[in-house]
């Protein structure tokens, strides 16, 4: 009988979490022989696909469901410093990968884009002026400005001021150094990277059917979907990094870990505008607050992306619903995922989330028409002729067990790993592939701890310099980290004083 191919590690989907983790793994022992395995016919065809995902280098700038506000007023700003360290984290493995020389050009990935926050009415000028008073004082948001003058908010974003009531009462924040980052192009980049190595693969088109433990590792059963053939592969470590996918192929493993978890699909739409007269007067990601009952994903934004070197205006996101766990997955993904582990926690969410259900159905049910009425609230002058429905990715949110409610919706990512460390799964959605970086750092410091502890630690060292811990809480080493991401990823011009890594 044959052997079977052996490779050290296995990682399923070809998006940003597969592509990071493999560049970083290949970086810290260039001996490793690991294989990539994708569905589709490309990287990035899912959830990393620019138009699946709205592009904002997550930094927790302008994104008000980071700064959750208490009843008695209090603006808690934890949240969006840790998401804007954990991104100041994923910038230096960029910038790291860009010095090196080989990895091509940073600007097809990443681009300059203001970060602003827009509210309306007296609660949400309060709101953000507290939060403006609180994040402004941290090191990360010292560059904040806030306003409430019209004609400050029209020279910010000329596009949304012309044709409101002029009694109207606004208030924006505006952090110039945001960005917009084509993961797509950002994935395809790490996996051409990851190629030119030697022992590193990538397979498309291959479906992973099946998942069995070994002797200290697994055996993961491949087909080929266009020619049906099949072979097993046998790996010390699995990655399941295929976004919806990756909860079925968890399932699948039978490790002790996924006990329990569920996933509720979420589909996203847009309006997109290409139209150059309209994009030139809309230069930031502007994001606003979510309407009530609606989940932290659907807050409202109208952006500025940049993809192949070209600008487009994007609003939503507009949320849907259907049961499948991928773009290109199927309509029985999430009976399938059924399991008697996980019934209870997905029926006390499914009584307890009624609010949200009634919600998917009515933005399911929404007309062109009225969709164009949320972007007014942005943009009053938008024309229906400038913009068209894009559909985004799919979102599978988490379901987990809970000791009082049975089981609860978690909007957020969460890294799953065996106790022995041989196979991890990443589940959940936003912020995602912003903080990529931060959660494969996560996984080889849970599945590789002696390593990364040991024969690893220096390079580690070298390519972060600085983790988020000490990025949140000394501010001239933030400072100076942050200065050296933006020069080497070309988002402002490097000067005299900037000091180098050495």
């Amino acid at each position: 009988m044959a052997h079977n191919e052996a490779v050290d590690v296995v990682l399923v989907g070809a998006g940003i979490m597969s592509a990071t983790l493999a560049v970083l793994l290949k970086e810290l022992d260039p001996a490793i022989k690991l294989e990539v395995v994708e569905l589709m016919d490309s990287g990035a065809a899912e959830s990393s696909n620019p138009w699946n995902n709205a592009g904002t280098g997550h930094a927790g700038l302008c994104e008000l469901n980071y700064t959750p506000q208490a009843a008695d007023g209090t603006v808690d700003i934890k949240k969006a410093v840790h998401i804007n360290t954990q991104f100041e984290v994923s910038k230096q493995f960029w910038s790291y990968l860009t010095r090196k020389g080989t990895f091509g050009s940073c600007k097809s990935f990443i681009s300059p884009v203001p970060h602003l926050s827009f509210v309306q009415g007296d609660s949400g000028v309060s709101f953000l002026k507290e939060r403006f008073n609180v994040l402004s004082k941290h090191h990360a948001f010292s560059d904040m400005e806030y306003t409430e003058d019209k004609a400050t908010m029209a020279e910010w974003m000329p596009l949304m001021m012309p044709g409101r009531p002029a009694a109207e009462v606004l208030a924006a924040t505006r952090v110039m150094n945001g960005t917009d980052v084509n993961f797509g192009a950002l994935t395809n980049q790490l996996l051409k990277h990851l190629t030119s190595a030697p022992d590193a693969q990538v397979k498309y088109c291959k479906r992973v059917t099946g998942l069995k433990r070994n002797n200290g590792g697994w055996t993961v059963s491949i087909k080929d979907v266009n020619s049906g053939s099949t072979r097993e592969v046998d790996a010390k470590f699995v990655f399941l990094g295929a976004g919806g996918a990756a909860l079925p192929l968890l399932q699948a493993s039978g490790i002790e870990e996924s006990k329990g978890f569920g996933g509720f699909p979420i589909s996203g739409q847009w309006l997109r505008c290409d139209n150059p007269e309209v994009v030139k007067h809309h230069q930031a990601k502007v994001y606003s607050q979510a309407a009530v009952g609606s989940p932290p994903m659907s807050v409202p934004h109208l952006d500025t992306r940049v993809v192949d070197g070209k600008k487009s205006l994007l609003f939503g996101p507009y949320a849907g619903f259907t049961t499948k766990f991928l773009k290109h997955g199927s309509f029985m993904d999430l009976p399938l995922s059924v399991r008697a582990g996980n019934i209870g926690p997905m029926l006390a969410v499914a009584k307890n989330n009624m609010d949200l259900t009634k919600y998917l159905v009515s933005e399911v049910m929404q007309s062109m028409e009225q969709r164009l009425e949320s972007l007014r609230r942005f943009y009053p002058e938008a024309k229906a002729e400038d913009w068209r429905l894009e559909v985004a990715g799919q979102r599978v949110q988490i379901i987990k067990k809970d000791p009082k409610k049975g089981g609860v919706l978690q909007f957020g990512t969460e890294l799953v790993a065996a106790k022995d460390g041989s196979l991890a799964a990443l589940l959940g959605a936003s912020p995602g592939a912003s903080v990529t970086v931060s959660i494969m750092l996560e996984l080889i410091e849970k599945c590789f701890p002696n390593k990364a502890s040991g024969e690893w630690a220096a390079k580690l060292a070298e390519i972060f310099p600085a983790r988020e811990k000490v990025l949140e809480t000394d501010a001239a080493l933030y400072r100076k980290i942050n200065t050296q991401n933006n020069v080497a990823l070309e988002l402002v011009e490097a000067s005299s004083e900037t000091e180098s890594y050495a």
